[in-house]
């Protein structure tokens, strides 16, 4: 069994499926601003931010290049995560919009989603995969972790309403 099947196969009714499906941009923009406002107090502009983003990167988005991975159950989306190319020469591949609804965290979901687009990058012969979070987000943090990632640099950010100490992490490829 590859990594992150686990999940795939607990209920015929859940799945992690590869691509857009329609409704994506809408529940991942509700999935983290549900989320980040109830923890952090992100309001207005960290959703419109994710909403844009999210519409622009799907906008271009090409599956032999970019990923996308949702995690599904009863044809909901109940997570998400991305892998975006599009500076791919300067940066290296951009980890982004990962996230698992609160209800179904503790499934191994998250470690799932992340197996997916590792696995992705990884076959591809990506050399740099990097994502920005923030301090505090420790589940998170220890899955990346586990995924070869290192944190890179720390600083203060108050991009998304609240202050936070945002960081980089940084995974070196195959």
């Amino acid at each position: 069994m590859q990594a992150g099947e686990e999940w795939k196969v607990m209920s015929m009714k859940r799945a992690i499926i590869k691509g857009y499906r329609p409704g994506a941009i809408g529940k991942i923009t509700e999935l983290h601003a549900l989320y980040y406002h109830r923890h952090w107090g992100f309001d207005l502009y960290f959703e419109r931010k994710v909403a844009q983003d999210m519409a622009e990167f799907l906008g271009r988005f090409d599956s032999a290049g970019n990923g996308l991975w949702l995690a599904v159950r009863r044809e909901g989306i109940v997570g998400s995560i991305a892998v975006d190319v599009s500076n791919l020469h300067y940066e290296g591949a951009h980890l982004r919009w990962f996230i698992v609804a609160p209800s179904h965290q503790g499934w191994g979901l998250g470690r799932a989603l992340i197996d997916q687009a590792v696995n992705f990058c990884d076959e591809r012969g990506v050399e740099r995969i990097r994502l920005w979070t923030f301090s505090g987000l420790d589940a998170a943090r220890h899955i990346y972790e586990s995924h070869g990632f290192t944190l890179m640099r720390e600083y203060e950010d108050r991009q998304w309403g609240s202050p936070v100490t945002g960081q980089m992490f940084e995974r070196r490829g195959p």
